[in-house]
């Protein structure tokens, strides 16, 4: 409607008008159209660049948003802040270490202010790429701090594990008279959940309204929720979602059912599986894990009724994909990827790595993998995992100096992350792996995480 009065009114050619409706279109997600308008410009201004990076950013193609980016560098056209935060953040979601440091480093050479924005831009950016050191020396050098500013410390030393030092955090924050909002106890009570520090979660879940006035919402029921499982607690995990005042939706009855399968809750796992299918019929993620609770019971008949009923609800899995930074370019892969122009080279040194390890006495874990076939095939399908796939790109193309970081859009399975523990000693490697769950530092054949994640 907009777009077609600004064709009548013939302002198409007006820089500031085709800005705005870039701007419209991004903010509704329609990221081509915004695209096609911004490929018709004649002249395009920074406001043009950076309402286009943006809004790939903000829709969560941050790939695309760091193309242009480079391209818009390849113009020399000089970014500003806001652009800049942008692409920063693009860097985060991304995993692209390299790059983010080298935006970093073009912000202090141009002399462009970090303000907090930008400095909190920067401060997430360093703790989504596993640099948690970088991060902290942007957050003690910002001469300001906000809200924000502080919530994103809080969240990055919470997703690396760290929740002793987030709590130390949050406390300073406090003594700096800062007050802490929802998205702050979302960061309190995930650093909780990822340390098992449970009596503290608790304790600040009921600080948020008797303290600070703040109705607990969804998220932190679900950190609560997500506390209880990882420490095994699950029937009482199980109590507080009948207890909350607030409908719990499929996410949290996900949280639990996959807890139900950890800790062994079979009849309690096969009672939320319906729960979860009611509540989100067309989600291929619930039929999944429904799939595997019956798979783990060895009840293969009704693992082919649900595949059978994910099929008919048209519900489609996603599949993992890890993604790897080489030479300022990320490097994407799914699950027995072949599409790489350097398949053949992964593929030999995936082999190697099987050898090597075998050596060292590896025996696969095949629990993750529910499939009713052998265990040679269950083997197989392990070894071609997108974290496995990376790993091999990276050890064929990193100095051995250099730490291999890698960002997987699913949870790491218990054999991936045994093996990549061995990966680290066999080849004497640090290997960082983001996860949809938390951090992993891999050194020396150990975990950052203990095992517990």
């Amino acid at each position: 409607m907009v777009h077609s009065q600004v064709l009548k009114m013939g302002l198409d050619y007006e820089t500031h008008v085709v800005n705005g409706l870039i701007k419209l279109y991004a903010t509704c997600g329609c990221l081509d159209e915004a695209r096609d308008l911004f490929d018709e410009m004649l002249e395009r201004d920074l406001v043009s660049w950076s309402t286009m990076v943006s809004g790939y950013t903000q829709n969560g193609r941050s790939n695309e948003a760091l193309v242009l980016f480079r391209e818009m560098q390849a113009l020399n056209v000089r970014a500003d802040e806001f652009t800049l935060a942008s692409v920063v953040g693009a860097c985060g979601d991304m995993g692209a270490f390299d790059l983010g440091k080298w935006v970093h480093s073009y912000i202090d050479k141009e002399g462009i202010d970090i303000d907090i924005v930008l400095g909190t831009s920067l401060v997430d950016m360093y703790s989504k790429c596993g640099s948690l050191d970088d991060a902290i020396r942007v957050f003690e050098g910002m001469s300001k701090r906000d809200v924000m500013a502080w919530s994103t410390m809080i969240g990055g030393y919470a997703i690396h594990g760290f929740g002793e030092k987030a709590l130390k955090v949050f406390h300073a924050m406090k003594s700096a008279n800062v007050r802490p909002n929802s998205v702050t106890f979302t960061s309190v009570l995930c650093a909780c959940s990822h340390s098992g520090l449970i009596k503290e979660g608790c304790q600040y879940f009921n600080s948020m309204s008797s303290d600070y006035g703040i109705l607990p919402q969804i998220e932190h029921y679900g950190c609560m929720v997500d506390l209880f499982c990882r420490a095994g607690l699950v029937l009482r995990a199980h109590e507080f979602i009948r207890k909350m005042p607030v409908v719990p939706n499929a996410v949290l009855w996900r949280t639990l059912l996959g807890a139900c399968r950890t800790h062994g809750h079979k009849e309690l796992g096969e009672s939320i599986s319906r729960e979860v299918l009611v509540l989100e019929p067309h989600s291929a993620e619930n039929y999944v894990l429904v799939s595997n609770v019956y798979a783990s019971l060895g009840r293969w008949s009704s693992v082919s009724n649900i595949r059978s009923l994910m099929k008919d609800k048209k519900a489609k899995k996603q599949h993992g994909c890890s993604s790897i930074e080489v030479g300022f370019v990320v490097h994407q892969f799914v699950m027995g990827d072949e599409s790489h122009p350097e398949t053949g080279e992964i593929y030999r040194m995936l082999d190697q790595m099987a050898r090597k390890l075998k050596l060292e006495g590896h025996v696969a874990t095949t629990t993750d993998v529910l499939h009713d076939i052998d265990e040679e095939e269950k083997e197989h399908a392990l070894g071609l995992h997108s974290e496995r796939l990376a790993i091999a790109y990276g050890l064929l193309h990193l100095s051995k100096d250099s730490k291999i970081r890698i960002v997987k859009n699913l949870r790491v399975c218990s054999d991936c992350h045994s093996i990549i523990k061995l990966i680290s000693s066999v080849y004497k490697r640090d290997i960082i792996v983001r996860d949809r769950s938390r951090f992993h530092h891999f050194s020396e054949g150990k975990c950052s995480c203990n095992d517990y994640w």
